[in-house]
């Protein structure tokens, strides 16, 4: 009987040809990007079971760029995330706005012919963060305002400390005031940061610049912010 029941045993175990159970995990392919074979070899009876596959990884997406293939969100998730944030925890204070005079009514509906107008002018440019406020996104006027700031600097070691504050400030993935750049910016990124110059930021400055320009904006112009500016404006030039 003995015997018997080991020869049945060998019979069994000859014939399973699956996976090794608990050897499966996340193994499976995924996208095409990977492949499994197995191949058995047997010696003094025994059997064993040996896996390869491909090394190669499947296809990041267009915006994984470090080496945990983490991504960035798009800018309307991360107007969630920090509606999040600054429900559940107590931000930081608000730094102060620009220093700047009181805009001309010619000034209010320039800004309404043109971003380029808005963002040069420092009474434009508080008005617009603070509509960026109530939209969770002031952070990408702060970054703009950042690398602005580094373009002025000629002094090497301030150039580094504020190269090193704005990158951990809006570019690495661990800051909730992280802005949306795609991979090829922070790979660029990435390799200048070690040696800065006040314009190593200035791709990702620009993709940011462009980013509020067609996504911020047009609800700008037409939000109660703006409007109750060239409303004020207009009676006060009628009063006048």
């Amino acid at each position: 009987m003995m015997g018997k029941k080991k020869s049945q045993n060998l019979s069994l175990s000859l014939q399973y040809t699956g996976p090794i159970p608990g050897e499966r995990g996340g193994e499976l392919a995924m996208g095409g990007g990977r492949s499994e074979t197995s191949a058995l070899s047997g010696t003094g009876g025994g059997r064993a079971m040996t896996t390869t596959q491909n090394s190669q990884r499947p296809n990041a997406c267009c915006f994984c760029w470090c080496c945990c293939c983490s991504c960035s969100w798009n800018e309307e998730e991360r107007r969630r995330r920090r509606r999040r944030l600054s429900q559940d925890t107590k931000m930081e204070t608000i730094p102060n706005c620009e220093a700047c005079t009181k805009p001309s009514m010619e000034e209010i509906r320039l800004w309404s012919q043109s971003f380029d107008k808005l963002m040069k002018n420092p009474a434009g440019r508080n008005v617009f963060r603070e509509f960026l406020r109530t939209e969770y996104s002031e952070d990408n006027m702060l970054f703009w305002l950042a690398c602005e700031d580094l373009k002025q600097e000629i002094n090497k070691n301030v150039i580094e400390e504020k190269a090193r504050s704005i990158y951990e400030d809006y570019i690495s993935i661990l800051s909730p005031k992280e802005v949306s750049l795609d991979a090829r910016v922070r790979e660029m990124i990435n390799r200048k940061r070690q040696n800065p110059t006040p314009h190593v930021f200035e791709d990702a400055q620009l993709q940011i610049y462009t980013l509020m320009h067609r996504d911020s904006y047009p609800r700008f112009l037409s939000s109660s912010i703006y409007r109750s500016l060239v409303q004020g404006g207009s009676r006060t030039s009628s009063e006048s």
